[in-house]
């Protein structure tokens, strides 16, 4: 079985078409997102368009909530006060913007989704959230102790952690003792489409592939591919300059910061 799972478009309309069209390519079983479709860019309708008529199943992001509830607050952790004075031009341009569709669209949408997949003797347990299981805005890094990294999968009856909210891609296996054998759980953050800040700019979305015959002692069981995708950066670029978004964002796209 192949999943494709993205996340963090960020109304990047040229980042979610050239990932969707990689995601055709590639033609897996299935199809999520992990939210936040809108923020800091000029196409948060057309973003939301595109993943409805697709009918991906869809989480809510931090930003995403905030807009479906016409917050000026979209829950973001900004570092100084230039950051946090951009992100409130970016969340009052986005709440101008987008159409009442698409808010009660963003408004609708889980905060989680899980799959249980039932392979040899045993289930397994996949949640997907936007930034932890306990918050919807929590950064998981990839530096996080393993001890707390474990607890949180543990808490919340996970194999497999999906979420995305720090725009960083990153895949750990963290030992677990099951049935006294050494079995992997994984917490794996699936990067961003449209505003990576892992230093490429390219987009990035994650291929997740299965053994039909599956064992979590198998470290070939669950194979995981980051797929980083070319796209028109200059186009969603100086879409941000014409716009009254801070010219930092436009920058930060073309630096992938």
């Amino acid at each position: 079985m192949k999943i494709a799972f993205f996340s963090d478009i960020h109304a990047n309309l040229p980042a979610l078409q050239a990932v969707l069209d990689d995601i055709d390519q590639q033609k897996p079983d299935a199809v999520y997102c992990l939210g936040d479709l809108v923020g800091y860019n000029i196409w948060p309708d057309e973003v939301t368009e595109e993943i409805r008529k697709r009918h991906i199943p869809t989480l809510a992001g931090n930003y995403d909530e905030g807009i479906g509830l016409h917050s000026d607050d979209c829950g973001c952790a900004y570092k100084d006060d230039v950051e946090k004075a951009n992100g409130a031009v970016s969340i009052a341009f986005t709440n101008q913007k987008v159409t009442e569709k698409t808010r009660t669209y963003l408004r609708s949408l889980p905060r989680h989704l899980s799959i249980e997949f039932k392979f040899a003797d045993r289930n397994l347990e996949l949640l997907m959230v936007h930034g932890s299981p306990r918050k919807i805005n929590e950064y998981l890094f990839e530096d996080r102790p393993e001890k707390s990294l474990m607890r949180i999968l543990e808490d919340s009856a996970a194999d497999i952690l999906l979420f995305g909210h720090t725009h960083k891609p990153f895949h750990r296996k963290l030992s677990n003792t099951l049935e006294e054998k050494e079995a992997e759980r994984h917490a794996i953050n699936i990067g961003s489409v449209g505003k990576p800040k892992d230093g490429d700019p390219r987009a990035c979305y994650l291929i997740m592939e299965f053994d039909t015959r599956l064992e979590t002692t198998d470290p070939e069981a669950i194979r995981v591919t980051f797929r980083r995708v070319e796209y028109d950066i200059e186009k969603a670029a100086v879409a941000v300059e014409k716009s009254e978004l801070p010219n930092a964002y436009a920058k930060a796209l073309r630096e992938g910061k």
